[in-house]
């Protein structure tokens, strides 16, 4: 068995889009110095998480081994590379690294959880080195959908290690650092690549990427063009695209208001760290009421159909004074994520009905993405030419479908998932062994794990219904009155068409008779069987088998 071996464990992010966490590692097998790239988030939906705020890799793997965690490190400041932060941190406790603007949102989301603000430290870019352990690692700018994003670059005594995370070829990004294919020469020059991990977002994508810079002249027409107040929205992090809506807004004579907390922390955060010289006077909701509706353009948050953001809001009637109306125009500016597209189409018929004319991205002329199409991960390729890729941020078929361009290209490839531990140490990649990953889910302000149960049952609620069923035993286990029964998400009546809670309980009361003495001092068979007799009941009467819950109290008489 060799002595030292170089790892990679991605914990999320590979095999979905979002909630990205990838480990490395060096040393003896099972005594490896760790490093953790990225602590993301991904959004739930109401089918697969019901209630919950955010969902989060579950980290227990790297819990255990958090003395050997040398540090952390944050590529960029989007939710899905840093959002699970100030949740996840207190669990590993290392040292964080990142760039002045992202460690800027890193310091607000620990300052939001009461952690201590001095676990980031900021960090420059390449040449400047971070020594963590074994690990060598420099902060390589390029371009992306929020300023200051950076690859890695990771040397090891196993090799360098070429982490690219999110990226696209645009050389005139409008806000933020373009890409230099010269600097990524000098890279590959400087020492031979042994492994690239590489961004797999948008490898179906076969034509180019265009530049942020296209898309100034088609808004500004856009917003010249249109009647009655306009509202756009963005991600919120993308502060270059919000320089190209406010700059063309103004060219229209419009005056901008922002509305959406999000977007006004990434903004104040563009300004005091730089990355954004100058942006259009601002005016509040309030100042806004007093402009006429021709002059206003809105910049808002919920481009994902996010219910509780402001684009929503305005779909739903008024939000903060201001109400959308018939010839008014709202900008969707932003490529809808898979899974989205219901949320968002909810808000587009809302504003539809309204009278409002709706514009998408119109097949790219609003819109820009901030990943590398196939063309340019194939550039890459060839500008880096390492000894072996390996594709990540995307789902299975994006992996998939990067591995084999890859190989084409006569590179060494292997599609990896979550849970898959690499060992990068020879010629070509080969799995180590498989590590149970999983999910742990932000349900209000308790963070739950996904074999708590809570998220199961809440699903069989929505789904079946529930039903609560109460009896009272005195202490000689006779019913002390009649069982009653509260049913809740489901119908009334039954197919006879009297009262589905008195049909159970007439029902749960001639069984409690018949039981006898021996049966009733059971507390458990009670429970066993009044849920299996409210079930058989729902099933006859409405076709559904409800959750039941059966309380049984029992009364000690003087």
């Amino acid at each position: 068995m060799k002595s030292e071996r170089l790892i990679y464990l991605p914990l999320g992010g590979a095999g979905e889009i979002g909630m990205n966490a990838y480990v490395y590692g060096w040393g003896a097998p099972g005594k490896e110095r760790l490093i953790l790239i990225d602590m993301g988030v991904t959004f739930p939906d109401m089918d697969g998480a019901p209630g919950v705020d955010v969902i989060m890799p579950d980290m227990t793997w790297l819990e255990q081994r958090a003395d050997r965690l040398e540090a952390i490190f944050i590529t960029h400041a989007h939710e899905d590379h840093i959002g699970a932060l100030g949740h996840l941190w207190p669990k590993l406790k290392a040292k964080v690294y990142a760039r002045k603007f992202t460690g800027t949102i890193g310091r607000l989301k620990l300052d939001e959880m009461g952690l201590p603000l001095d676990a980031i430290t900021i960090v420059e870019p390449r040449p400047a080195v971070v020594e963590a352990g074994p690990f060598q690692v420099q902060f390589v700018p390029l371009s992306h959908s929020v300023p200051e994003s950076a690859a890695l670059i990771i040397d090891s005594p196993g090799g360098r290690i070429v982490h690219s995370g999110d990226f696209k070829l645009d050389r005139s990004p409008v806000v933020g650092e373009p890409w230099d294919d010269a600097a990524w020469e000098a890279i590959a020059a400087e020492k031979p690549v042994k492994a690239l991990m590489c961004d797999s977002t948008n490898v179906f994508s076969l034509h180019p990427g265009r530049s942020e810079a296209t898309l100034a002249e088609p808004l500004a027409e856009l917003i010249r063009n249109s009647h009655g107040m306009f509202v756009a929205t963005t991600f919120g992090s993308n502060v270059a695209r919000l320089k190209t809506l406010a700059e063309a807004a103004v060219a229209a004579d419009r005056t901008i208001c922002v509305m959406g907390r999000s977007m006004k922390r990434m903004l104040q955060a563009a300004r005091e760290t730089g990355v954004m010289s100058s942006f259009p006077r601002v005016v509040s909701p309030d100042e806004a009421l007093e402009i006429p509706r021709r002059n206003l353009m809105l910049l808002v948050t919920g481009s994902q159909g996010e219910r509780r953001a402001a684009a929503a809001a305005l779909s739903r009637g008024k939000y903060l004074g201001h109400e959308m109306k018939t010839g008014d125009t709202f900008l969707f500016s932003s490529r809808t994520i898979p899974g989205n597209e219901k949320e968002v189409g909810r808000i587009w018929n809302a504003l539809s009905e309204k009278g409002v004319r709706v514009v998408d991205d119109a097949g790219g002329l609003y819109h820009v993405s901030g990943h590398a199409n196939r063309p340019d991960l194939e550039h890459v390729h060839r500008l880096l030419v390492p000894d072996m890729l390996i594709p990540m941020h995307g789902e299975h078929r994006h992996l998939s479908e990067h591995a084999r361009i890859a190989t084409e290209g006569g590179l060494t490839s292997l599609v990896t998932v979550n849970g898959m531990m690499l060992d990068l140490t020879g010629e070509v990649p080969k799995v180590a062994e498989y590590i149970e990953t999983g999910r742990i889910y932000l349900d209000g302000t308790i963070l739950i794990g996904a074999l708590d149960g809570v998220i199961r049952n809440r699903i069989r609620m929505a789904l079946n219904g529930h039903v609560l069923a109460t009896v009272i035993l005195d202490e000689n286990d006779e019913p002390m009155g009649e069982p009653w029964v509260e049913i809740m998400g489901l119908t009334d009546r039954g197919k006879n068409g009297s009262l589905l809670a008195e049909t159970m309980e007439t029902e749960l009361g001639e069984w409690m008779e018949r039981a006898g003495r021996k049966v009733l001092k059971n507390d458990d068979k009670v429970e066993e069987e009044l849920r299996r007799l409210i079930r058989q009941i729902a099933v006859e009467e409405i076709g559904k088998k409800p959750e039941v819950t059966v309380v049984i109290s029992r009364l000690m008489l003087e």
